[in-house]
C-alpha cells in the first residue's frame, strides 16, 4: 500500500438497490476497516434498506435516499437532494466507492470532491459524463460472472489494499434479541426450532404452499418445532395462512408480519436450521453461519446463491427446464420451483440436522 493511501480517513461507499444488496455491500466495509481500522466509513443507501446495517459497528454515519421525497413534489424533491449532496461534501471523503449503476449515484460520486472515486466500466453508460463523474473505473465485464460479493469487492482494486475480508455481516441489538424471545416464549417455543420463510416479494422464486405444508408435516412428526415467518405484505402473510391451513398439525408457530428485519435476524441467529427461498432471510442465515436448505429457481445463482454458506442449495434446474434469468416477468404467477420434489427438500433438510 501506498504512502498516499496510508492517510485515507475518509470513505463514502453507495449502493442504491434493495435490501439483499445492502446486507452484501458489508465485506467491502470489513476490508475497508481491516486496512485503515481508524478510518471512518459512511454508507449511502435508499432509506427503506437501512434496517439490514443499522446495527452494523462498523458503520461511522448512514446517509439516506428516501423514495417518499418524490411524493413531496419536485421543488421539495430537490431541495432534500441537494442537502444530501451538500452534507456529503462537507464530509471530505478522501475515496468515493461507488456500487450503484444509477446516474444519480455517478453525480453524487462527483460532487463529493473526493480524489479517488471508482465506480463500474458498464456497458449501459458509455456516456461521457459518466466517465468524467470517476478516478477509476472497474470493468463489470471482468466480473460479470462472479457472484455480487466479488463484483463489490473488485471496485476496492485501485486502492491495492494488502487485506480482503470477504465476511457478510448482520448485526442486530440486544432489544431485537430480547423481543424475539419473548414471542417464542407467548408460543411456548423454549427448545430448538427450525426457522422456514417461506416467501419472497417475487412470487416466482416460490415453492407451492403444498409443498410447504407436506414438508412441515413430516418435519413436525419427527420431532421439530417450526416457526414459520415472512414480510409484511399481505400477499406474503396470506401464503403463510394458507401453508399452515394445509398442515395437519397445529403446532405450527408463525410471527409471519410480526419482525422488523434485525428481528428476523436474531431469530434466524439462534435457529438450528433455516428453510427458504431465494431472498434477503437466506442471505442473512448464510452471513450468520446458521445451518441453510436454500431452494432457488430461474435466478443467476452464480450472483445470488447464499455467500459461504452452511448446507445446502436445491436448484430447480435439475429437475427441468427453466427460462434465462433475463427473460423471467417478474411479476408471473408462475412457480418454477414447482420442479423441485418435497422428498428432496426432506433429504436435505435431515441430512443438515444430523
Amino acid at each position: 500500500m501506498s504512502e498516499k493511501m496510508k492517510l485515507i480517513q475518509r470513505v463514502l461507499i453507495i449502493k442504491l438497490r434493495h435490501h439483499g444488496d445492502t446486507l452484501l455491500i458489508t465485506p467491502v466495509i470489513n476490508t475497508l476497516k481491516a486496512n485503515f481500522p481508524n478510518a471512518k466509513v459512511d454508507i449511502l443507501i435508499n432509506k427503506e434498506t437501512m434496517p439490514m446495517i443499522e446495527h452494523f459497528s462498523s458503520i461511522h454515519h448512514i446517509f439516506v435516499l428516501d423514495k417518499a421525497w418524490k411524493n413531496e413534489g419536485k421543488l421539495a424533491r430537490l431541495r432534500h437532494e441537494w442537502k444530501l449532496i451538500t452534507d456529503l461534501r462537507n464530509q471530505q471523503y478522501d475515496v468515493v466507492i461507488n456500487l450503484a449503476d444509477q446516474w444519480n449515484s455517478a453525480i453524487i460520486t462527483r460532487f463529493t470532491g473526493a480524489k479517488i472515486r471508482v465506480g463500474y466500466d458498464i456497458y449501459k453508460r458509455q456516456s461521457p459524463i459518466w466517465k468524467k463523474c470517476f478516478t477509476h473505473l472497474i470493468p463489470l465485464g471482468s466480473v460479470d460472472n462472479k457472484h455480487i460479493v466479488e463484483q463489490n469487492l473488485a471496485l476496492l482494486q485501485p486502492l491495492q489494499l494488502p487485506k480482503i475480508d470477504t465476511q457478510v455481516s448482520m448485526a442486530y441489538s440486544h432489544q431485537d434479541k430480547h423481543i424475539v424471545t419473548e414471542k417464542l416464549k407467548a408460543h411456548k417455543v423454549l427448545g430448538s426450532y427450525i426457522v422456514i420463510q417461506p416467501t419472497s416479494r417475487w412470487f416466482f422464486k416460490c415453492w407451492d404452499e403444498s409443498k410447504w405444508s407436506k414438508l412441515i408435516d413430516a418435519l413436525e412428526q419427527e420431532g421439530n418445532q417450526i416457526v414459520l415467518t415472512s414480510g409484511p405484505d399481505p400477499r406474503e402473510q396470506e401464503m403463510v395462512e394458507t401453508i399452515i391451513k394445509g398442515c395437519t398439525s397445529n403446532s405450527v408457530v408463525s410471527l409471519s408480519g410480526q419482525l422488523s428485519l434485525p428481528q428476523l435476524a436474531a431469530l434466524i441467529d439462534n435457529a438450528r436450521l433455516f428453510i427458504g427461498v431465494d431472498s434477503v432471510p437466506m442471505h442473512m442465515a448464510a452471513a450468520l453461519k446458521t445451518p441453510l436448505i436454500a431452494l432457488f429457481g430461474p435466478s443467476k445463482l452464480f450472483h445470488w446463491s447464499p455467500w459461504k454458506h452452511i448446507g445446502e442449495v436445491l436448484w430447480a434446474g435439475n429437475y427441468g427446464e427453466l427460462p434465462d434469468p433475463d427473460d423471467v416477468n417478474t411479476n408471473t404467477e408462475t412457480r418454477y420451483l414447482s420442479l423441485i420434489p418435497v422428498e428432496d427438500v426432506l433429504n436435505a433438510v435431515r441430512g443438515q440436522l444430523k
